[in-house]
C-alpha cells in the first residue's frame, strides 16, 4: 500500500533524490508492512534517517488475548530505500502488551 506522496522532499535536502519526508517514511513503513503482515501496526516507535533512506521500528498485535495486557506483541525494524519503498524488514523481538522494559 504505497501511498501517492512519494515524490515529497526531505526538507533536510537529499541532494535532489527525492527522498520523501518523515511522515511518508513513517506512513509508508506501517503500510507496506501491514500488506505483508496482513495485520495492522499498533504504532511506529521510532524513525531514523539513514544514508540510503529510512530505518523504522514498528509494533504489530500477533496474538490477541484478553485482557489485551496479555496480548503478544512484535517490535519488526522496518528499511525503506530514500524513496519510502520498504526493501527489507524483520522481527526483532516478541513481548506481552503488559510488558515494560526495564
Amino acid at each position: 500500500m504505497a501511498t501517492t506522496e512519494n515524490t515529497k522532499s526531505d526538507h533536510g535536502g537529499s541532494g535532489g533524490k527525492g527522498r520523501v519526508d518523515v511522515s511518508t517514511a513513517m506512513r509508508n513503513a506501517a503500510e507496506q508492512l501491514a500488506e505483508l503482515l496482513q495485520r495492522e501496526p499498533d504504532s511506529v516507535s521510532s524513525l531514523n534517517a539513514t544514508d540510503d533512506g529510512w530505518t523504522a521500528h514498528v509494533e504489530v498485535v500477533e496474538i490477541e488475548k484478553i485482557p489485551d495486557t496479555m496480548s503478544v506483541m512484535a517490535s519488526y525494524r522496518v528499511r525503506l530505500d530514500g524513496q519510502g519503498q520498504l526493501v527489507g524488514y524483520e522481527r526483532i523481538r516478541r513481548y506481552s502488551r503488559g510488558q515494560v522494559d526495564r
